[in-house]
């Protein structure tokens, strides 16, 4: 049975120690403020780039790892004899990064086992899915029990979450200014979500954070009413709105664990310091 490597990108937004301890491989993006360039979560903490954010006049921007990047880390691990590798990405629809894992795939020829997922997600959307995937093939299970058990996994789990201002999102031209504008004057909180094609989407909005974080309770009752479920909140400096979010989630749900973690500095160029996400997932039986 091959030797399974499990590599994702940084916005998978899995903490070092997680990565250390599952043997997983972190190819970066780059953030950019001016002429600094920093890799994401290597020489730029989620810490430093939320400070570095509020004191920027401009906005940093962001950019993918080229096929050179992941070609290196592929060469590196299928160095080991009998090594296949899974290969798990942000959502195609938000970055080049999937295609530039593809095209890397490409020039190692056919005889490497690597398969490329796009995740259709990002931060912990996808980084769960490589976690649980590590965990499987500590536990001894080939390549194709941790292919299936992602496919599972993503058709057991949902996100909502918000964001404190829509000014980031407009900027990196997720939404338009209208919106923008519109919901920054009347407190309107929208609960977004992302789709079937990983794309950002609004699923409802209400006026306030209570209501919205009420309303997105009665969202997750759709899917989960009845089961015991795992909850991850990923924040951007929200931890105590997080810890508020987890506490009305275990007025209505049989909550088996809950996980926190910090976006990271490409995941928070481009939705901002504030930003809440909560993914449920039903504990498979």
């Amino acid at each position: 049975m091959a030797n399974v490597r499990i590599v994702v990108d940084s916005t998978a937004d899995i903490p070092l120690e997680e990565r250390r301890r599952l043997g997983i491989e972190m190819v970066p993006l780059k953030v950019h403020f001016g002429k600094e360039t920093y890799l994401d979560s290597v020489t730029i903490t989620s810490e430093q780039f939320f400070d570095k954010l509020a004191a920027a006049k401009d906005m940093p921007t962001t950019s993918q790892p080229s096929p050179a990047d992941f070609l290196e880390t592929y060469k590196k691990l299928l160095e080991e004899p009998d090594t296949a590798i899974i290969s798990i990405h942000l959502s195609s629809a938000f970055s080049g990064t999937y295609q530039s894992a593809v095209l890397a795939k490409s020039l190692l020829g056919t005889e490497a086992d690597i398969r490329i997922v796009d995740s259709k997600s990002a931060s912990l959307g996808f980084g769960l899915l490589a976690m649980a995937a590590a965990e499987a093939v500590q536990s001894g299970k080939d390549i194709d029990h941790c292919m299936r058990l992602i496919e599972t996994l993503k058709a057991n789990t949902r996100l909502y979450f918000l964001v404190d201002t829509l000014e980031y999102l407009h900027r990196n031209g997720r939404i338009g200014k209208a919106s923008a504008v519109f919901g920054s004057l009347l407190n309107i909180k929208p609960i977004l979500s992302i789709d079937n094609e990983g794309m950002i989407y609004p699923v409802d909005k209400v006026r306030g954070s209570k209501k919205a974080m009420n309303r997105i309770v009665e969202l997750f009752q759709n899917d989960f009413s009845g089961k015991e479920v795992d909850v991850t909140i990923v924040h951007a400096n929200a931890v105590p709105a997080g810890q508020q979010f987890e506490a009305v989630l275990r007025e209505h749900f049989s909550v088996r664990n809950t996980s926190y973690y910090t976006l990271g500095p490409v995941i928070g160029t481009h939705v901002g310091p504030g930003t809440l996400g909560v993914f449920v997932t039903a504990v498979l039986s």
